[in-house]
């Protein structure tokens, strides 16, 4: 095994002068949307591949100058380590710190410290995924959509209400994320390229109807509703990727039985118009069993190539891993078990990759900076911290650089022949 500096000297030495400048170039051209072709995504027609993370909390801490800084401190770390991209919420809704006070009544300090997040983002080169609400209580979310409706006098029996009653749907529609003007750029984010994507819902999941159709028909109705205001930038769900009663064969591959229960169908739930790429989540610990074992290594490798397979096969778009971990707290956890769990999702994303694929990347759950331990639901990732969590993404940073650059030069993209890269005893290194 090789370092990432002697790795990046080494595919170096591989290259004409040109085609080593032309990649310096590249890293300096203007910041422009990010897009698909197919089954793959594109940044100015030339692929582009994920290593990312997730930090929900960025908003709620950019609110207060005495937790600013830890917004600029993570994104310079994490930009330091090769991630492109970051998922974080764009909502926290009726509670501390909210940003929607009421529907549709803001706190534009709130806003303000939204700003802050997507302008800091870009002077680090870092693009966002934005989520616009949340399918559980943290942050507000479903329920509080819920409560809303019955203090306006509307008759609710559940949370899955916020589905189905126009409303409520009206209520999220209303969110005017999209069409806010920058305070710090002057750019509307609709307009901006900062922005990798919109992501309608984290986890959205109907368990009071299991046939799928109420939350398929909320999918339809928001996803179409989000690309009239902003048809520029992608749109995914934000489902964890459980398999439903549409695909009664790929039932069995769910983790568990509960998980047919809970309204969701990965493969219907993608096909609808306006959805742009596919997410899943990773969760084995939370999902199998909390204590460590060979099995969750197992699950995740068959969980991410049947997923792959299925945006190749049936959706014919990208797939982002866009959760993944193990926590700390697992019976028989160790930072080995981190190691190997990152390195499964990374190796099957290459494989993929190096086919042309529809594995297009992945966000680790989730990245801190120092000095937020206190925030840590098991799962946070301290890169200082974590030298050898921190060597293998920046490893896989390098490869998917360097994969990018090379596709584009030897096969002008879309061919899905083998590349140089991979033909060179670079290979097993890779």
């Amino acid at each position: 095994m090789v370092s990432s500096q002697a790795l990046f000297l080494s595919v170096k030495a591989m290259m004409t002068s040109s085609q080593f400048e032309e990649m310096g170039q590249m890293e300096d051209e203007p910041w422009t949307l990010v897009q698909k072709n197919g089954n793959q995504f594109v940044v100015d027609d030339q692929p582009f591949y994920v290593n990312g993370f997730n930090t929900y909390w960025l908003m709620v801490f950019a609110v207060d100058a005495s937790t600013r800084g830890k917004v600029t401190e993570l994104f310079q770390q994490a930009s330091g380590v090769g991630m492109t991209v970051c998922r974080t919420w764009a909502f926290n809704d009726g509670q501390w710190r909210a940003l929607q006070k009421k529907p549709s009544v803001y706190d534009e300090d709130v806003f303000k410290a939204l700003d802050f997040v997507v302008s800091e983002a870009k002077r680090f080169k870092i693009r966002l995924i934005l989520s616009l609400t949340n399918n559980w209580d943290s942050y507000g979310g479903k329920p509080q959509y819920v409560r809303w409706g019955k203090e306006a006098g509307l008759n609710l029996t559940n949370d899955d209400d916020f589905f189905s009653h126009q409303t409520l749907r009206n209520y999220y529609k209303d969110h005017t994320v999209l069409n806010r003007v920058n305070t710090i750029t002057n750019m509307t984010y609709k307009d901006d390229p900062t922005i990798f994507a919109w992501e309608l819902i984290n986890e959205p999941r109907c368990p009071s109807d299991p046939s799928g159709d109420k939350l398929q028909e909320w999918i339809e109705e928001m996803a179409f509703y989000v690309k009239t205001i902003d048809p520029k930038h992608l749109v995914e769900i934000g489902l964890e990727g459980f398999y439903g009663p549409s695909t009664p064969n790929k039932v069995p591959s769910n983790p568990n039985t509960y998980c047919q229960q809970v309204g969701t169908d990965f493969i219907r739930n993608h096909q609808v118009l306006g959805v742009d790429f596919a997410s899943v989540h990773i969760y084995a610990d939370s999902w199998i069993s909390p204590p460590i074992s060979d099995a969750h290594i197992a699950f995740t490798k068959s969980w991410m190539q049947s997923h792959i397979d299925d945006a190749e096969k049936y959706l014919g778009m990208p797939v982002i891993f866009s959760e993944f971990g193990v926590s700390a707290k697992d019976p028989g956890y160790n930072t080995s078990c981190r190691d190997n769990l990152i390195s499964t999702v990374y190796s099957t994303l290459l494989d993929s990759a190096r086919k042309g694929g529809s594995g297009s990347g992945s966000l680790v759950w989730q990245v801190f900076p120092d000095g937020t331990e206190y925030m840590d639901d098991g799962y946070a990732i301290i890169l200082s911290k974590s030298p050898s969590t921190s060597n293998i993404i920046s490893r896989h940073s390098t490869r998917l650089t360097l994969f990018n650059s090379l596709c584009k030069w030897k096969c002008h993209w879309g061919c899905k022949k083998r590349h140089e890269l991979d033909e060179s005893h670079y290979h097993d290194e890779l």
